[in-house]
């Protein structure tokens, strides 16, 4: 029996796609879910194959909820927003549901993913479902990071620096620590250039935080926080922290 969840904060989608889907017999819905915070205990306690997933949704989006998720399951999005939509499409998920969509557009999804299953790559796949240019506006406000069973979001505006660690990244605020599985290009890529600036392959500086810049020895510098903090800057970004301050 291939299990699935429904997660969309509207009630009338969600009750056209378990119609839908009462023609196919072979799969069950084990879940159905008003968003991405319910969406992520469902998926761990029920471990399903495929997952509906709507995009803009309240609390957290769907690719925000995808971002926490360790082992993702098969993803096919539903929503009422076409451009995001398409590049989500593009991005190579399964497929995606534009609403109000036909029973005939429904099947064809899922068809789809039958043809597909086992033999995509799904740790590739997510990687391109959560590439930086399908990201949603809310995204460049905020980081959302899970943290033991609890899931927080982090106002950009709060994080003081962040710091390269192995696979994952450290996003410091005035009072804690939190790791994220991203990578320092993706974050330098993702936040306002004008508010964050990479000045070492291991750091990003929020440009509100720095008080001074002090040299160290021959030609090297580093930037003293607002917390105390002391942050060395390579040449490359004692030259980019420079131009961005104008000095």
């Amino acid at each position: 029996m291939i299990k699935t969840i429904l997660i969309d904060d509207e009630p009338l989608a969600r009750s056209i796609t378990l119609e839908y889907l009462q023609a196919h017999a072979d799969i069950a819905v084990v879940a159905e879910c008003n968003d991405g915070f319910e969406g992520i205990k469902a998926i761990a306690h029920h471990k399903p194959d495929l997952i509906f997933l709507d995009i803009q949704m309240p609390k957290i989006n769907g690719f925000e909820m995808l971002e926490l998720l360790e082992q993702p399951p098969a993803v096919i999005f539903t929503t009422a927003f076409d451009e995001y939509a398409m590049k989500a499409f593009e991005a190579h998920a399964i497929d995606y549901l534009l609403k109000p969509y036909s029973r005939e557009r429904f099947d064809k999804a899922l068809e789809k993913w039958i043809l597909q299953r086992g033999h995509a790559d799904k740790s590739t796949q997510q990687a391109a479902i959560l590439r930086e240019e399908i990201r949603q506006p809310e995204e460049r406000t905020r980081v959302v990071v899970r943290e033991g069973g609890n899931i927080r979001i982090i106002p950009v505006q709060d994080i003081q620096y962040l710091e390269a660690y192995d696979d994952y990244v450290k996003i410091y605020t005035a009072k804690e620590m939190f790791l994220k599985k991203k990578t320092m290009s993706f974050y330098e890529q993702s936040l306002d250039q004008a508010q964050f600036v990479r000045v070492h392959r291991s750091y990003m500086i929020q440009l509100t935080q720095i008080t001074r810049i002090e040299p160290l020895e021959k030609d090297t510098h580093v930037a003293l926080l607002k917390s105390g903090v002391r942050i060395p800057l390579s040449k490359a970004g004692y030259s980019k922290l420079k131009s961005v301050l104008g000095i």
